[in-house]
This record gives structure tokens, C-alpha cells and sequence, in this order.
């Protein structure tokens, strides 16, 4: 009988997607295939505090204090590291990447892979996955290029535009410049794009803090509000115009080298668009799968959508999402790429997979084996000059 491979699931953490990482976590739990796998929950409080065993489990329950103490350098509860050593525990970070390396090489405690369940700032933008690479462990997802490349949408659609994907027009601001001349800043956009306009944080997900604008009085309060969650900001031309309202089209791609595409899927947003609130809120937007396209218009958003994943240079899993004009031509443009989508049973990720046959106990499974097959690709690298 195989070995089990001992799999840590991440989650929880500092960005604005807290919540909808417990979410993920919890039915990760639930969901993975036991027999394959012995599971560890890790757990990042709001304040960036990281729990094992019970806390972690306290934390994805809500029911974790937190903590209000400030810890000192070398305190037993400062990090993971510090307890080990207060315990007398023998440790060694692993010096290189092995194909069983793990981040403390203690025999009870190791993880072969580790899931990170993470959503937004400092989990999906390439900071954790640069943590998990010096380590030299496998991990689910993308590296900390394609991470950073799918949480920043200025640099994301600069590589779009680099592969001649059809994107929507655009302005990128500075935080700073924008808050030191504001009526500069808004005829810049104003020169370049027609209202309505979407304004959002260059580096954030879920739609946090992103809102619709439809004139000048709108557009100034977006900014502020967009500001508030990054030093970029990113301002788009609404398509449809005034009066229509774009279709918005998602794909799931799974795969490395190699990736595969799901079948198209579509939300009818309850709200004017496909907010926070009504991703996960409120009831009253509607998932179509599939959906209603032509033939010829699948085989574009599917091949558009590989072509967005290898763009960003991507591993694993990434939602792709598209914007199409509700008539007349039916122009599709690519949207972004989300690089650890929403995960619970009923998010749009696995959802689409279950459509294309793929079951959810399944697709955790092949995402960890497709972690590990790609650490095993990177191993192969040399990294010093060879004797």
C-alpha cells in the first residue's frame, strides 16, 4: 500500500478574503480523500499569528480568541520556529529541494505538501509561495510569479497584451498621484475611457473594494475607495456602454504544463455586477452551466483561457473570467485570472468541473498530485554551477 502523503491545508490569513478562506478550508476538510491523505489544518489568525492542531480548527469554527498580547522575539508563541526550539525540539529547515522536503524536518511533523487555502493579500500574490520555495516543499497552485502576476491586474493585463488577448481598455493610477491631484487624475481616465467605468485595487479579490461608476460624481468616491486597498488602481472601460450590461463568462482551467479547460459558465449577478456582496452575500445571482453560447464562441473563450493560463506563466488551478457584450458583435474580452478561487463545494471553481466530470473529492486530489508532480519538474534544476 502507498505511503499517505501528510498534506497541510492553509488557511485563514491577513488579507480582506479571511472569511471566504475559512469557508474554502472547511470543505477542503471535509471533502479530501482520507484514505490518500493524513490532514493537517494550519491556521492564520487576521493578525498574522499562525495555529496548528486545535487553534486552527478553533479558528475555521470562529470560535479562536485573538490574541491581544504582544509576543517578544524568541516567546515559545511567536512562531512555530520559537516553540520548537523552547520545547527542545531538534529542527532543520530544509537546504534544498527534495521531493519529501518539508518545511521543519522533524519526522512526526512533516508535511509532504502543503494546500494553501488562501485567497487575496499575502496568501495569493506570490509572498506564501516564495515562503514554501526557500523551504523547498510542494505546494498547490502557482508559483510566486504567476501568484503576483494574477493578483496584480496592471501587470496581469500587460502580459495579456503581450500575447494579443483581447482586453478592455484601461488606465492605471498611482495612489499618490491621485491623492495629489485629483482633478488630474479623473480628466486622465475621462480622456481615455467613457462612463460607466469599474475602479478597483490593482491587488486584491473577491471584488473588494471595487465599484461601478457612472460619472464624475461616482468616479471620485471609487478612487477613495479603491485607494484604500492598494498604491495601484486600475480603471476600465464598462462594457456594453450606458445601457447594456456585459455578460460575465467564466472557465476553470486545471493542469501545469499541460492544462485542461472546464466547460464555460456564466453568473447572472443579483446586483448592477458581480460584487462582494453578491458573490457571497446575497441570493440572487445565478449560476448557468453551461453556458448558452455558440459552438464557436466555447472553442474561443476555452482557448483563450489556456492561452491567459501560460501568459501568466500559471500552475494547478486558476478561474479564468471573461467579459462579453450582451449584443451586437458579441466581442469577448479576457477579464482576469484568479489563481486560488473560491473552493467550497458550491464556488463557481469546482462547480464547473463537476459539470465537465470531474467530482469535487477528486479535484482536490488531482490538484495535490499535479503539486507534487510539478515540484518533482522543479527539482530537476540545478541551482548552483555544477563541478
Amino acid at each position: 500500500m502507498a505511503k499517505k502523503l501528510r498534506v497541510g491545508i492553509l488557511f485563514g490569513g491577513r488579507s480582506g478574503e479571511h472569511e471566504v478562506s475559512l469557508l474554502s478550508a472547511a470543505s477542503i476538510l471535509k471533502a479530501i480523500d482520507r484514505r490518500k491523505f493524513d490532514v493537517v489544518p494550519i491556521g492564520i489568525t487576521k493578525q498574522g499569528r499562525w495555529l496548528a492542531a486545535g487553534d486552527a480548527h478553533s479558528l475555521l469554527e470562529g470560535t479562536h480568541p485573538a490574541s491581544a498580547r504582544r509576543l517578544r522575539a524568541g516567546d515559545p508563541e511567536a512562531t512555530p520556529g520559537a516553540r520548537l526550539l523552547h520545547e527542545g525540539i531538534p529542527t532543520l529547515l530544509a537546504p534544498e529541494p527534495r521531493s519529501s522536503a518539508t518545511l521543519v524536518q522533524n519526522q512526526e511533523k512533516s508535511l509532504d505538501v502543503v494546500f494553501p487555502v488562501l485567497h487575496g493579500t499575502f496568501g495569493e500574490d506570490g509572498t506564501i509561495q516564495g515562503l514554501f520555495e526557500l523551504a523547498g516543499i510542494a505546494y498547490v497552485g502557482s508559483g510566486v510569479l504567476g501568484s503576483a502576476a494574477g493578483m496584480d491586474k496592471d501587470a496581469m493585463k500587460r502580459l495579456f497584451a503581450q500575447a494579443r488577448l483581447p482586453i478592455v481598455r484601461h488606465v492605471t493610477l498611482l495612489r499618490a498621484d491621485w491623492e495629489r491631484s485629483p482633478r488630474k487624475a479623473m480628466a486622465q481616465v475621462e480622456a481615455a475611457l467613457r462612463y460607466p467605468v469599474f475602479v478597483k485595487p490593482a491587488n486584491l479579490g473577491s471584488s473588494v473594494g471595487i465599484s461601478k461608476a457612472h460619472d464624475r460624481k461616482e468616479l471620485g468616491p471609487a478612487l477613495d475607495l479603491a485607494a484604500r486597498y492598494d498604491r495601484k488602481l486600475v480603471v476600465e472601460q464598462g462594457v456594453g456602454g450606458k445601457t447594456g450590461k456585459a455578460r460575465e463568462l467564466e472557465v476553470a482551467v486545471l493542469g501545469n504544463d499541460d492544462p485542461q479547460t472546464s466547460v464555460v459558465g456564466e453568473i447572472i449577478p443579483g446586483k448592477e455586477f458581480y460584487d462582494y456582496e453578491a458573490k457571497y452575500l446575497s441570493e440572487g445571482s445565478v449560476p448557468v452551466i453551461p453556458a448558452k453560447l455558440t459552438r464557436a464562441e466555447t472553442e474561443t473563450i476555452r482557448a483563450m483561457a489556456v492561452a491567459a493560463f501560460r501568459a501568466c506563466d500559471l500552475a494547478g488551478l486558476a478561474r479564468v473570467d471573461f467579459l462579453m457584450e450582451p449584443e451586437g458583435k458579441r466581442r469577448i474580452f479576457l477579464n482576469e485570472v484568479n489563481t486560488m478561487p473560491g473552493f467550497t463545494q458550491i464556488s463557481m471553481y469546482p462547480k464547473l468541473w463537476e459539470a465537465t466530470g470531474i467530482r469535487y473529492r477528486d479535484l482536490i486530489t488531482r490538484l495535490i498530485e499535479l503539486a507534487v508532480e510539478r515540484h518533482a519538474e522543479r527539482s530537476r534544476t540545478t541551482y548552483s554551477r555544477v563541478e
